[in-house]
């Protein structure tokens, strides 16, 4: 037992005696990864799926690591990304057109454990959450109205309806993974650059969403606006409602229709990152 505890003293006292604290910055686009559905595209020739991943776009990340020795070290980091458009619905139509794309604007934070095969090459594997933020629906849509709907509206045959929309869904608190493996050249003694390639591995069940901007116009033949703000975020449309709530199960008898069954979302991504490295000097065992 003495022995033991001789040679865990004597471990710390070199972790101690090696430990130095590093902080990063780094900028990549990341790719979906196993892209799920998340939309459809149908015009008058059929219809197909869109596949892809809310993780995919432009992120940054923050990070400090902190090394016990040579190879082993623990790092949290914190990130955002700016996601690319992923299609929600494509639809083109006679007489109706569909242009409804989604996109992510989130922060995460990810602590991980690291460890350095050797000087210049390194791997990271951790557990990834998101902090906040939101997946943003950005709709517009055209519908011509028949000739009994331009009567009622007053308006000649072949004036159409043009609905612009916002809605952020939000998501319930998730758990993912994270892995990367990157390489490390040193440019002096404080200061490296890096490149590496990382995984995210996480998907967010809905919680809620809610219309942020809507606006309704009624557009003439020739283009010109005759009826500005139909429908506006404080006078909806019939059937369409400012929040809506996202459940596991709703019964038979459900009679509220903001409520609706809740469903996962992609936000998994592989991705290139490069960032600059300052290293704080290492820590030095003190004489007596």
């Amino acid at each position: 037992m003495k022995q033991i505890l001789i040679v865990c003293i004597a471990l710390l006292l070199s972790s101690i005696a090696y430990a130095q604290f590093q902080v990063s910055a780094s900028g990549g686009y990341a790719i979906g990864s196993a892209g799920m559905k998340t939309g459809e595209i149908q015009n008058s020739g059929g219809a197909e799926n869109a596949y892809g991943s809310y993780g995919e776009g432009l992120n940054a990340q923050l990070r400090g690591t902190y090394f016990f020795n040579a190879h082993f070290g623990v790092d949290l980091s914190l990130g955002y990304l700016h996601g690319s458009d992923q299609t929600v619905s494509k639809v083109h139509l006679t007489g109706y057109d569909v242009d409804a794309v989604a996109r992510a604007r989130a922060f995460g934070a990810a602590a991980s454990l690291v460890y350095r095969f050797n000087p210049n090459v390194y791997g990271r594997i951790g557990a990834l959450v998101k902090l906040g933020g939101k997946t943003e629906a950005v709709v517009h849509q055209k519908s011509t109205f028949s000739q009994a709907e331009a009567d009622a509206i007053g308006v000649p045959l072949g004036s159409y309806s043009e609905t612009n929309y916002v809605e952020d869904y939000h998501g319930q608190f998730p758990l993912g993974f994270v892995a990367a493996i990157g390489y490390e050249y040193p440019l002096n003694d404080h200061f490296s650059v890096f490149a590496e390639a990382e995984y995210y591995g996480i998907s967010l069940k809905r919680k809620d969403s809610e219309i942020t901007a809507f606006n309704t116009n009624v557009v003439l033949p020739d283009g010109t606006v005759a009826v500005q703000g139909l429908y506006t975020l404080d006078n909806l449309p019939a059937g369409t409602y400012k929040t809506t709530t996202y459940v596991d199960e709703l019964s038979s008898d459900n009679t509220d229709p903001s409520k609706e069954l809740a469903v996962k979302v992609p936000y998994s991504s592989f991705g290139l990152n490069f960032g600059v490295i300052y290293k704080f000097k290492k820590s030095e065992k003190t004489k007596p």
